[in-house]
């Protein structure tokens, strides 16, 4: 095959103009929630350079656009490579999560539109639906749906945090696609991803051959106790829902010390009636646990469980609990991983096996087909954040690799 050479002005071009969509002046960064108005301009304008790049594009019924350079026999499905990500943010983002692996695979389509051929088999650029979970649960939710976890009816009646319904708002800024969900089954995934986290970036490496991804288990707890004074309720006597959900946040950093490689977060919690001299009646945390071992992540998972039993007898308090996302930890494909790391040596970059600790697309498109991971550094691990950075050298050496991959898989 023709060497191809990456058009990295282009490719930095268009994070640029992305991430000034959505952009919060007051806040910092970008906020581009799944299907508001500011993640359809975000989608308009993908769509604007897959339409400049001469791609086929289709969109399914829960709204995943995919953009698709046919192979030299005109084929636009079978034995397909599939590259992407996601383009919808958290609040206040940065510009690179999801973004940067959705551009880095159209940069990929151009590399052979500069050079006026077409690829052995079809490639397939994804930008998936609902990646961050933000305003529908639960997260990475078009890839998940896309390979078969959830049905279409399940998706667009999906009930938002504003109360929305997801299949409403996918009609109202106009993506609601006619091709059924999952009729585009790659033969190979691979998805480039700054890191959104510290090693790489501590490391001074450039690449990661990215071989596992953490599981992950997200559930709400809910915590009943009774209101009652703050000055003459004794303390033996209080049915305390606060001293409660401060009890599981105590477990779960004690749980994470005596086992390695589990982590456990607190990300949001709530007091009712939220009074500085009432005992809280109500609590309402959330809880996510992540080990890269599914046998370590269910003994915490169990764990949870015997210490909220704990709980309910010896404060006298209601407690109940709700899954919000599970999802097993994943191997990627060796052999494309061997790939990306050959890649990486053939460009002489630095480069090093890792696990994921976050949750990506790959991970759900991992159940349909081989598939992996490239990861770039994020400086100093910041992500989800306005802060979020990786060099322009970095971005541009992972889509190389990226690219390399892409030609090594279309020359065998």
């Amino acid at each position: 095959m023709t060497t191809l050479s990456l058009d990295a002005a282009t490719l930095l071009q268009h994070i640029e103009a992305l991430g000034q969509i959505g952009a919060d002046a007051v806040h910092g960064g970008r906020s581009r929630i799944a299907l508001t108005d500011a993640e359809k301009l975000g989608r308009d304008q993908v769509v604007a350079w897959m339409t400049e790049l001469d791609l086929t594009i289709q969109i399914d019924e829960i709204g995943n656009i995919f953009g698709i350079l046919p192979d030299q026999e005109g084929n636009t499905q079978h034995n397909a490579l599939m590259m992407g990500s996601h383009i919808d943010s958290v609040y206040n983002a940065g510009a690179l999560d999801g973004c940067y692996g959705v551009l880095a695979g159209l940069a990929v389509t151009k590399a052979f539109r500069d050079q006026g051929i077409l690829p052995t088999r079809p490639i397939i650029v994804a930008a998936f639906t609902n990646e961050e979970g933000v305003r529908y649960q639960p997260d990475m939710m078009g890839s998940l749906a896309h390979a078969g976890g959830l049905s279409a009816l399940q998706v667009l009646n999906t009930i938002g945090t504003d109360g929305t319904r997801l299949g409403d708002e996918l009609a109202r800024i106009g993506y609601h696609g006619d091709m059924p969900l999952g009729t585009l089954k790659p033969s190979q995934y691979l998805e480039l991803h700054i890191e959104q986290g510290p090693i790489l970036d501590k490391e001074g490496i450039q690449i990661g051959a990215v071989a596992n991804l953490q599981g992950i288990s997200w559930q709400k707890i809910y915590i009943k106790g009774k209101a009652n004074h703050a000055g003459t309720t004794p303390m033996s006597m209080r049915h305390d829902a606060g001293y409660a959900a401060a009890s599981i946040i105590t477990f779960l950093r004690e749980h994470t010390q005596q086992s390695p490689g589990t982590l456990a977060t607190v990300g949001s919690i709530q007091f009712e009636p939220n009074a500085i001299n009432v005992i809280p009646r109500a609590a309402t945390i959330t809880v996510d646990l992540r080990n890269p071992d599914n046998k370590s992540l269910c003994t915490a998972e169990q764990a949870l469980a015997e210490h909220l039993d704990t709980l309910r007898q010896s404060e006298g308090v209601t407690i109940e609990s709700e899954v919000l996302a599970r999802f097993d930890p994943v191997i990627f494909d060796e052999q494309l991983v061997n790939v990306v790391e050959q890649a990486a040596n053939s460009l002489s970059i630095a480069h090093k096996r890792m696990t994921s600790g976050a949750g990506h697309d790959a991970q759900m498109i991992a159940r349909i087909a081989p598939s992996a991971m490239i990861f770039v550094p994020s400086k100093d691990g910041i992500s989800h954040n306005p802060r979020e950075f990786t060099k322009d050298e970095d971005l541009i050496q992972g889509a190389k690799v990226l690219l390399a991959t892409v030609e090594s898989l279309l020359s065998h």
